[in-house]
């Protein structure tokens, strides 16, 4: 029997007549569950990742059933896989960059952006080092988070060539591993630098490595001058098209959940466990490193400094980065103004 015809029609008045309370109960609830699943969200993420602390907050609050959906998270075992997810249409919406929704735009699948956060990841050395600017690090042990084409690492590059006329990638021993991997040879002495991720870079800080330059620093020195938003919740353009009162309700939630971030340090002592923080230093590193990558504006300006950071990863990265297309393909970032 098909529940949603039993409903539609006059079925389930001879249910009710005939099949007793128990069975009605059951039918009701299957009723109840196929509207709360019309109305539901789903969302890839990572077991750990910093995402799961805004969603969090979100559940805790009901800010998605003020908001009329119920917010699913859907944990997956690797970045790759909440991609695949998102594809095949398992879930609603993952989290990724811009310069991955251009490319699968200019590939013909209408993916889109809203921001998430402008956190990114910095360069970190020992508090002894010799390496006080990036020129310093000809010759040296470079550990870097997210491969070849990081695009923190095309930055970097790109800031060193326009500084001193370095190529980077060939004046130092560049070392490819995974953050936390990376963090641990940084402090056992086994590489010189790391590039990594912010919330690896927290950590780090909090054992009293230093930051020498930011992401956002390095993109400054660049000639962009706004907080480009890299990260982002991305979603299919037609699904949000045809689900705008939940596209725009995920949005909104978000948004409060950020401002609760933003100035509640109570909020953060719910959030503690989520965080893994051994210590007190590096629990407060991480809340700063989150709110500090809340993004304050996202107009044309922003987006605006985007194309010309697309344009500094293009020349950098090539088409193994930002697929067949030369300029940022139109349509990256979703165009509905949500108040």
């Amino acid at each position: 029997m098909n529940p949603g015809k039993a409903l539609a029609g006059g079925t389930l008045a001879h249910i009710v007549t005939t099949k007793g309370p128990v069975f009605v109960a059951l039918i009701l609830l299957l009723y109840t569950t196929c509207t709360f699943s019309a109305n539901s969200v789903k969302m890839a993420v990572l077991k750990f990742g910093t995402v799961n602390w805004e969603l969090d907050v979100i559940k805790r609050h009901g800010l998605d059933q003020e908001q009329g959906f119920n917010l699913q998270a859907v944990e997956m075992a690797g970045k790759q896989a909440t991609m695949v997810a998102l594809q095949a249409g398992s879930v609603d919406i993952a989290v990724s960059d811009w310069i991955w929704v251009s490319r699968q735009r200019n590939e013909g699948k209408a993916f889109t952006f809203v921001p998430y956060s402008t956190a990114l990841g910095a360069l970190v050395v020992p508090q002894d080092s010799q390496v006080k600017q990036i020129k310093d690090l000809q010759g040296l042990r470079l550990g870097i988070a997210g491969g070849p084409l990081d695009k923190s690492w095309l930055l970097l590059q790109a800031l060193a060539f326009q500084q001193s006329g370095i190529a980077l990638d060939k004046a130092l021993t560049p070392v490819f591993a995974a953050p936390p991997l990376l963090n641990q040879q940084l402090k056992q002495g086994r590489i010189d630098a790391v590039l990594n991720f912010w919330p690896y870079v927290a950590r780090l800080e909090a054992t009293g490595m230093q930051q020498l330059i930011g992401v956002q620093d390095v993109s400054r020195g660049l000639g962009i001058h706004s907080q480009v938003p890299f990260v982002g919740y991305v979603f299919d353009d037609q699904w949000a098209q045809q689900h705008k009162d939940l596209i725009r309700g995920f949005i909104r939630a978000t948004n409060k959940a950020k401002q609760i971030m933003l100035n509640s340090d109570q909020e953060w002592e719910q959030l503690r466990p989520l965080m893994k923080a051994p210590d007190e230093a590096t629990f407060v590193a991480l809340r700063d490193g989150f709110r500090a990558g809340i993004p304050r504006q996202w107009g044309d300006t922003e987006q605006n400094d985007a194309k010309q950071l697309f344009d500094i990863l293009f020349r950098l990265g090539g088409k193994k980065l930002v697929g067949n297309t030369t300029q940022l393909t139109e349509g990256t970032f979703w165009s509905d103004t949500v108040e």
